[in-house]
């Protein structure tokens, strides 16, 4: 397909930006050929027109189809280009939180510039081991691949990590030197790998400094060897260091510092040691204050030089050595301050006794006036004469400094060799892996010689990494046999021909640099001379004639000529270096040594860096000549040389390369910038492996991923049952032009673009599938939804047109109804309208009739009074108009005579002007009289009236008047009767007032009486109804305060029982933790006991075992071994001098670490071994008196029973001093409060203390008592009562009670097994009492039981600690609880207090009641079996006193009762119990035990068979009273088991065999103890065979030890034999086909998901559980006991298959989630058929549930958060996280999680309380218990079979 073709319309593609360097658009409409402008849309909205290149015509990039952006491996993608590579790492960088990407074999690390949890043990243990394709990329997958590489190929490894400053390249190479030291560990006990750690601080300190863009950057290179043995485990290292810059000494720039070194030294001036160095703060200096930045933030000065001198230490370098460093650094900061004066202009001087000049000398031990001389001079020599000549300021000032850096060069020289001969081992070097810490490519403003040095090195690098790429790729095609076809990469050789080849810059340098006259002018001119126009690489700037311009592989970069030549020659004063050699500080001479052998190019220039190379520990001699020639070497030369010795080392390495980006210039977090991105990817290198990669064929499939993957597009008949063939048919149909793709062998090879054009295709099909899926399942859905509609329908239809009908029947009833109801209504309405009609009417007739009359009459009226107004009016009308016409005819006449005297004014005018004013004013005033004469008739017209009104008043007033006088006498007349009425009014209204004042009082006064009535009555009730309420109240608050104690009584007793149920729980915790800190300790008693065993055996054969290839160590190998001493406990019985002999046999070289501490600990051994001999001196004489008395004694019995008298005396006086001792310490716990009780310096704390402390030592005394008079009375019995041997018996039997562990026991055996071979011996050469005898065995003895307790009494000591720690916790709980009871106490009432103090002392002296009578039947139960015994040793010496018991051995004494012929017995059946002999005991147990097939015995016989013969037998020897005999079978079948275990400890058939038959031992030493908790389930004949004479419960602990190690070795086995199937079955393997699709992979080949031959799936896991299941039933193991495996095993399954899931992001999908659930539904599916859901198993798996749960939930709404954080409440935040980041989508139908939902999470999670570990912990193990499972089968009923060969066991 044409590339020209994928262009359509939505297609994606890159274009480029100016500032985000690529922007994606999507195309508008189909591109056709000969188009010139593509329509395209922008991703924020814009549409814009991109012109094509009208030359090239080159269409933009392609983008990849959304599921392939996010990959592992850049060559993963389709497109591979330069956009797509940055985008794909932009996203997995910011969206994904993912540093690491592979680009094909290189490792791309973006520095995130914060902490990730992602380099600890737990991600160490998961990629140890694993291919590297299929993990997520890691510094540690590359690690991991060079390991693996080197053991597999038998090839050394380089692992070469560049970048420029700030990218990380340190710290990777740090991280990747961490993982070699972790997985290999070290071949010796002397910590290797620490010391490789160790010289990390160092190299940093004098290496490593601030600059602008790191704050830790490493100013030089570096290259270190990581040596292996055959065994692959780390035995040394070694370091090369290249190309230092030196001028960092002596000048910094702004914002920088110097090496840390000398900032440390400042910080650190205080400190005594350091007080001769005369330093200060580090501003004090020149050299350290010119960047003006002395501080790092966040870094402690101080603290970093206490890590180096730690680390030096570590090294071994000495104190004096690190002091002399010390010494030669503050000098060079001295000398930096020394300062000149000029005298002129060619001369100078120093002032005289100048300070920082006479510190210098005084540190560096030379002459004051020498070095000042030299300082300002130096010495010409010429053939014949030699001249000293003085030098100008500015020549001293770079003198002194070139001095200082030559100085500093040397002490970094010195440092290094000791380092590497700290890290030099003896042992030989098989093989190593080199980490190549070194600069990246560097262009800046100004480039100079330094600039020029590193860019030629990374030319050099990216030639060999070109090469190899190159070569890589060759090697893949002729593997596939597909033809091959010579790629055009870039080959930068001319470059490096230009720099290096003769008469190129360095060439022409070095020669420049020999002339007298040389300058860099001069070398410029014949660098144009010989290159310019001659070289394409090389240019002349346009404006500058000394600098030139070099072509390199990354960019062009301009260099200045000025500084070359100086820094070339590295010029030093040689009188300055004689001054130095001649010091009498002898360490700085050393320094020098190199001058004179020129053995590595030290020099270096005079403002740059120094290659160096390493020095070897012995140089070899040269001639005097040679060296000298050697001396003349260039900086130049010397770079070339040691670059090209790396060149020869990483050839004849197999290179690994990690690429470090830095993603800004800012170090902002997880901040990336396009610009700089890209810049570096183009200097390393990334994309020209991605051009080469896409220049072949870059993607690459299997057939059957293929398959898998394009299935879709094959119909029916295309497949076969070849798949390579119809991989092939398919193809050909799909892609016309072949080119576009090869078959191999195994794989097929696409060119760029055509897994996107297939992917295209597929998407389509399945985008036409669903499409047409949709369309069906719509159409059905949707007829489905029409015919339910229109059943409905019809349904409502009928019911609604039955009520319809219903409806219109009643209808029409009512209507009928309605009518005759209307018919009746409406005659009735009408008749009454019609009466209510006439009524009004006849009323309206007669109003109308009265209206009509009376408008007639008014019309009359009107008529009549208008006439009358018409007269009126006519006549007003006729006066008006005569009236109007006279005042016409007036006006006509006044205008007529004014006319006429307006003429005769004129006529009068002329006669008479003076009278003018008078005629006018006289007008005027005829005007005013005519109208005060109008007025004054109206007035009398006004008068006139009102007389005539007078008129008519007087007559009215005069007959008032009349009137009234008639009144008025009549009025006088009734005055006088008034008068006599009043005076009797008077008198009667004063008896009115009286009565009125009475009235008022008594109504007052009644009043009053009602109102206090009132008042009384309204109180009454008031109070009345107040105690009515009040009693009602009363009740209510008694029925609450009922309901309350009700429910607080309710309350207490639920919280006392959550509270109840909470501390079981957490008891049950404590206890699984107790018990599992106890079984890790067993498990790793067992490890050191099998390392002691393997070293005895190594030094005792001295064999080396033959290399068995690559074998890998667990990652805690190196710790535990460097812990490992030969103080452990001594499980099986070895002798004493062998075990202290065999440290002396080691041929180990000599650590002075490790020979400090044995120096130390054999001094505390001496120390200790003292002070038990003058115990034992002390108590000899005690022993003698003792032993008088036991003589005297008539019976032994009477002895022992004094004995235990005078101990119980001694416990009874221990126990009064212990109570003593607890009243004191509750004396002082009072006296404080409870928090202050506990603190370290409270008087409580220091009584503890001492009474711990003396109650240790005297625990310590009573012990060795204890043991010495143990040995000494055994040795008294056995001299005095040979013959008594049952005595004796009950006596070891008291005493293997008393002893606590099974060291004790075996030691004590010891004791007594060379006692009685030595009485036996020697018994008739002893003098008449053999006391003297006697007493010497017995101090011998003692003396060997306490040389053998020396190891154990640590042990002891501590557990014994421990116990009383116990003590001391119970008692502060004790303590709190009497604090919080008086507490409570104090806050009730005096009598509840007394009687809640009563019922507490009630309450102690019970408990104290019931410790009494426990210790009463314990003691009463001691007696019953004291009595037993006495009656068992009557009857035997009975029988005894029958035989002839003077010639009979005490041997035979105890085999007598064996005998079935001599016992008379009432049961004719088997007694149940096994007889043999004591010399056949190595027989039984060779047969039982070590040559025993576990297969055939679990197939035939019953289970459990070994333990019941084994118990069996120890019944036997209970009967017999024979407790060595009981001891020797126990011990032997425990150490015989460890040696089975051993042997075949990876067989799971035998593992699980033993662990079977040591329970049901265990069971059997339970059911048969005579314990009666144990004897519950037993039957009479079961509870006969109890043991009678020996309490074997210390054995019984010792067989749960050893069960617990059978558990722990059992769980390993299955998980080594698990581990390989889980991630291929539970993950990889498609176990419903077709779900999950196959995407494309890159160079990193994942582990394929298809079931190829020899994969592992889920079935394989299934039916190896099978296995484990039937094998365990088959044994007979325990059901609750298989429980405990079956969670392990699930917990295991489930712990590494979330581990990968969360270091895996192609397993991050949502198909894969539902392949996990149903893997786990399978599992539990499993759990069901086998009766195993209640064992807790799939409870384990809740982690892995709900991480698959969590790939198919929605993931985009708040309410999608809140349900993912309810629901992964197994999960840890850290694991939710990671799981969302690492999501991606399969199909193109998936959504990516986005980035705001994600911190949604983080802040719902943000305070849940978790751990931050981010992997589960899968070495973790379960604690295991052994519950009590009693057999129901009878002894007497076992038959042994032929097959064992067991035919000298008899039965009895």
């Amino acid at each position: 397909m044409a590339a020209s073709e994928l262009y359509t319309k939505f297609a994606r593609v890159w274009i480029p930006d100016p500032e985000e360097v690529w922007k994606s658009a999507e195309l508008l409409k189909d591109y056709k050929p000969g188009d010139k402008v593509l329509l395209l849309h922008l991703e924020e909205g814009k549409d814009l027109e991109y012109h094509l290149d009208p030359k090239t015509k080159e269409l933009p990039h392609l983008r990849n189809p959304d599921i392939l952006v996010g990959e592992n491996d850049l060559t993963a993608l389709s497109y591979l280009h330069e956009p797509a590579v940055l985008h794909n790492l932009r996203v997995r960088f910011i969206d994904s939180k993912l540093i690491y990407t592979y680009c094909g074999i290189v490792l791309v690390a973006i520095n995130p510039y914060e902490q990730l949890p992602i380099y600890g043990e737990d991600i160490i243990n998961a990629y140890s081991g694993q291919n590297m394709g299929d993990m997520d990329p890691h510094i540690f997958a590359v690690a991991e691949e060079a390991y693996k590489q080197m053991a597999r190929d038998e090839r050394n490894q380089s692992i070469i990590v560049s970048g420029e400053s700030g990218a990380g390249k340190t710290v990777s190479a740090k991280y990747a030197m961490r993982y070699f030291a972790t997985v290999s560990g070290s071949a010796s006990e002397a910590n290797v790998e620490e010391k490789v750690l160790a010289s990390n601080p160092i190299m940093e300190s004098i290496g490593n400094a601030k600059t602008t863009r790191n704050d830790n950057s490493s100013r030089f290179g570096k290259y270190i060897e990581i040596g292996f043995d055959k065994r692959y485990r780390i035995i040394g290292a070694n370091m090369r260091t290249y190309l230092l810059e030196k001028s960092r000494v002596v000048f910094q720039a702004e914002e920088e510092r110097n090496y840390h070194i000398f900032y440390q030294l400042c910080a650190s001036a205080k400190l005594p040691e350091f007080k001769m160095l005369r330093l200060g703060n580090a501003d004090n200096f020149n050299y350290t204050k010119q960047g003006g930045s002395p501080a790092i933030e966040g870094v402690d000065d101080a603290k970093e030089m206490a890590h180096t001198r730690q680390a030096c230490t570590l090294l071994g370098i000495s104190e004096s050595h690190q002091m002399g460093i010390f010494r030669i650094l503050a000098g060079i900061l001295h000398l930096g301050n020394v300062g000149f004066t000029s005298r002129d202009a060619d001369s100078c001087t120093i002032p005289p006794k100048h300070e920082p000049l006479c510190i210098f000398c005084d540190l560096m031990g030379v002459d004051y006036e020498e070095m000042c001389h030299w300082l300002c001079h130096r010495k010409l020599a010429t053939a014949t004469e030699t001249y000293i000549k003085p030098i100008s300021k500015l020549q001293a000032t770079n003198a002194r400094d070139a001095l200082a850096k030559h100085i500093y060069a040397k002490l970094f020289n010195w440092i290094v060799d000791n380092v590497n001969q700290a890290l030099h081992s003896a042992v030989k070097q098989h093989s190593f892996i080199g980490v190549l810490d070194i600069y990246g490519f560097e262009t800046f403003e100004i480039n100079s010689f330094e600039q020029f040095c590193i860019n030629y090195a990374n030319e050099k690098l990216q030639q060999q990494f070109n090469m190899h790429v190159f070569k890589l790729e060759q090697e893949e095609y002729m593997k596939e046999q597909i033809p091959w076809t010579l790629i055009d990469f870039y080959d930068n050789q001319p470059c490096i021909n230009l720099i290096e080849s003769k008469l190129g810059i360095l060439d022409l340098l070095d020669e420049e640099c020999k002339m007298p006259k040389g300058t860099d002018d001069t070398w410029a001119q014949k660098l144009y001379n010989t290159h310019l126009n001659k070289c394409a690489l090389f240019e002349k700037p346009r404006l500058s004639n000394k600098a030139f311009i070099i072509q390199h592989f990354a960019d062009k970069v301009e260099y200045q000529c000025e500084g070359f030549l100086e820094k070339n020659k590295d010029t030093v004063f040689e009188e300055q270096i004689k001054v130095l050699k001649s010091s009498k500080f002898k360490m700085l001479p050393e320094l020098f040594q190199d001058d004179e052998k020129a053995i590595s190019p030290t020099s270096a220039t005079s403002s740059g860096r120094t290659p160096l190379t390493r020095t070897p520990a012995k140089p070899t001699k040269g001639r005097p000549g040679q060296m000298a020639k050697e001396h003349k070497k260039t900086v130049g030369h010397q770079f070339r040389n040691s670059l090209h010795l790396l060149m020869e080392t990483l050839n004849a390495t197999t290179p690994h390369y990690v690429r470090c980006i830095k993603p800004n210039d800012f170090k902002f977090p997880f901040t990336f910038d396009e610009k700089r991105a890209v810049q570096q990817l183009r200097a390393c290198g990334v994309l020209e492996t991605i051009r080469i990669s896409a220049a072949g064929f870059p993607s690459r499939w299997t057939y059957q991923e293929f398959f898998s993957r394009y299935r879709v597009l094959m119909k029916q008949k295309d497949v076969l049952s070849d798949r390579k063939q119809t991989c092939k048919n398919v193809l050909e149909k799909l892609i016309l032009d072949k080119d576009k793709y090869q078959f191999g062998k195994t794989k097929i090879f696409f060119r760029a673009g055509q897994v996107a054009y297939l992917e295209k295709l597929r998407a389509d099909k399945l985008r036409a599938a669903c499409i047409r899926i949709q369309k069906t399942i719509r159409g059905w859905l949707l007829r489905k939804k029409y015919l339910r509609m229109r059943k409905a329908a019809i349904t409502v239809q009928r019911y609604v047109r039955g009520y319809q009908a219903r409806c219109y029947a009643k209808f029409l009833r009512r209507t009928k109804a309605a009518t005759i109801i209307q018919k009746y209504w409406r005659m009735y309405v009408v008749h009454r309208r019609y009466k209510i009609r006439r009524a009004a009417t006849i009323v309206l007739q007669s109003y109308l009739r009265g209206f009509l009359a009376r408008n007639r009459y008014r019309k009359i009226l009107r008529e009549h009074k208008a006439v009358i107004i018409q007269k009126r009016v006519r006549g007003w009308l006729a006066r008006t108009h005569y009236k109007r016409s006279m005042r016409a005819i007036i006006y006509l006449q006044c205008c007529f005579r004014r006319m006429m005297a307006k003429r005769e004014l004129k006529k009068l005018k002329i006669e008479a002007r003076s009278v003018e004013r008078y005629k006018k004013l006289h007008i005027g005033m005829e005007n005013k009289i005519m109208q005060l004469q109008r007025k004054v008739d109206e007035q009398n017209k006004d008068y006139k009236c009102l007389m005539e009104k007078l008129t008519n008043l007087e007559g009215i007033y005069n007959s008032e008047t009349e009137k009234l006088r008639s009144d008025l006498e009549r009025l006088q007349l009734s005055e006088e009767e008034a008068k006599v009425a009043t005076g009797r009014v008077l008198s009667l209204q004063e008896e009115i007032a009286k009565l009125r004042k009475d009235l008022e009082q008594t109504r007052s006064e009644k009043k009053c009486i009602e109102e206090h009535a009132d008042r009384y009555k309204q109180e009454t009730e008031q109070l009345v109804s107040n105690l009515k309420e009040e009693n009602t109240l009363l009740k209510q608050e008694k029925e609450a305060l009922n309901h309350r104690i009700v429910q607080q009584a309710k309350e207490m007793t639920e919280t006392m029982e959550k509270k109840l149920v909470e501390e079981t729980k957490q008891l049950e915790l404590d206890l699984n933790d107790e018990r599992l800190r106890y079984q890790n300790l067993l498990n790793e008693f067992s490890r050191l006991e099998e390392r002691y065993d393997d070293l005895k055996e190594e030094m005792t054969l001295m064999v080396h075992v033959p290399k068995p290839g690559h074998k890998r160590t667990d990652s805690t190998h190196s710790s535990n071994e460097s812990e490992y001493t030969f103080s452990s406990e001594i499980a099986e019985m070895e002798d004493i001098p062998s075990r202290t002999e065999e440290p002396s046999e080691k041929k180990v070289p000599l650590d002075m670490s490790l020979f400090l501490k044995l120096q130390k600990r054999v001094t505390e051994l001496e120390q200790e071994k003292q002070v038990m001999q003058d115990e034992l001196d002390r108590k000899e004489e005690q022993v003698l008196r003792s032993k008088a008395k036991e003589e005297e004694r008539p019976q032994i019995r009477g002895a022992e029973l004094e004995y235990e008298s005078l101990k119980r005396q001694e416990l009874e006086s221990e126990n009064k001093k212990l109570k003593n001792e607890l009243n004191e310490l509750r004396k002082a716990l009072s006296e404080k409060s409870a928090p202050e009780v506990t603190a370290p310096g409270a008087p409580a704390y220091r009584v503890l203390m001492e009474q711990l402390t003396s109650v240790s030592e005297e625990l310590d005394v009573r012990k060795e008592e204890v043991l010495i008079l143990r040995s000494q009375l055994v040795s008294q019995k056995e001299a005095i009562q040979p013959k008594n041997t049952m005595t004796d018996s009950t006596i070891l039997l008291e005493d293997v009670q008393k002893m606590k562990d099974k060291g004790e026991i075996a030691q004590a055996y010891i004791g007594l097994k060379e006692t009685n071979r030595s009485s036996a011996l020697d018994y008739h050469e002893l003098n008449e009492d053999g006391e003297l005898w006697l007493v010497y065995e017995g101090l011998k003895q003692a003396n060997r039981l306490l040389e053998s307790q020396l190891q154990s009494q640590k042990r002891s000591h501590e557990n014994e600690a421990e116990a009383l720690r116990g003590e001391i916790q119970s008692l502060k709980e004790e303590n709190n609880r009497q604090q919080q009871l008086l507490a409570q106490n104090l806050q009730l009432p005096p009598e509840a207090r007394i009687e809640a103090s009563l019922q507490h002392e009630i309450t102690r002296l019970t408990n104290e009641n019931l410790d009494l009578m426990e210790q009463l039947e314990k003691q009463d139960k001691t007696v019953r079996k004291l009595k037993k015994q006495l009656k068992v040793f009557a009857k035997k010496i009975g029988e005894l006193e029958v035989g002839q018991m003077e010639n009979i051995s005490p041997g035979q004494i105890i085999d007598e009762p064996i005998r079935p012929v001599n016992i008379p017995r009432k049961e004719k059946d088997f007694q149940g119990m096994l007889e043999y002999k004591k010399e056949d005991e190595q027989k039984l147990v060779k047969n039982l035990i070590l040559e025993l097939k576990p297969r055939g015995v679990a197939v035939n016989l019953i289970p459990g068979l070994p333990a019941y013969i084994l118990f069996m037998c120890v019944r036997h020897a209970d009967y017999l009273n024979d407790d060595q005999k009981v001891r020797s079978l126990l011990t032997s079948t425990i150490n015989s088991i460890k040696k089975v275990l051993k042997k075949r400890g990876d067989d799971f058939e035998t593992v699980s065999f033993w662990l079977s038959n040591t329970c049901r031992f265990l069971h059997c030493l339970k059911q048969y103890s005579g314990e009666e908790g144990f004897m519950k389930h037993n039957t009479s004949r079961q509870n006969e065979h109890c043991l009678t004479n020996f309490d074997l419960a210390e054995y019984r602990q010792v067989l749960s030890d050893l069960a617990i190690q059978i558990y722990q070795q059992l769980v390993r086995v299955l998980e080594n034999i698990l581990q390989p199937m889980i991630v291929s079955g539970m993950l990889e393997h498609e176990t419903i086909q077709g779900v999950s699709g196959v995407k494309p992979t890159g160079l990193r080949k994942r582990t394929s998901s298809i079931a190829d031959e020899g994969t592992y799936t889920l079935d394989s896991i299934l039916r190896q559980l099978n296995s484990f299941h039937s094998v365990m039933c088959q044994h007979g193991m325990d059901p609750e006991l298989i429980k405990q495996v079956v969670k392990q095993m699930f917990y295991i399954i489930g712990a590494i298959t979330l581990n990968n899931l969360l270091l895996r992001k192609d397993m991050c999908s949502w198909s894969k989630g539902m392949q996990i659930r149903y893997n786990v539904s399978q599992l539990e599916e499993w759990l069901r058929d086998k009766n195993l859901m209640n064992s807790g198993a799939k409870e384990t798996l809740e982690p892995l549930i709900q991480a698959a749960q969590l790939l198919q939930v929605k993931k985009k709404t708040d309410d999608d958060a809140e349900a993912i954080c309810s629901m992964c409440n197994a999960l840890t935040t850290a694991q939710i996280v990671k799981v969302l980041n690492l999501y991606t989508p399969v199909n193109e139908f998936e959504e990516r999680v986005s980035v705001s939902f994600i911190r949604t999470i983080q802040m719902r999670l943000r305070d849940r309380k978790d751990s931050p570990q981010l992997l589960m912990d899968a070495k973790h193990i379960f604690p295991v218990t052994f519950p009590f499972n009693p057999s129901s089968l009878a002894l007497e009923t076992i038959q042994i079979p032929a097959s064992l060969g067991l035919g000298f066991i008899s039965r009895v």
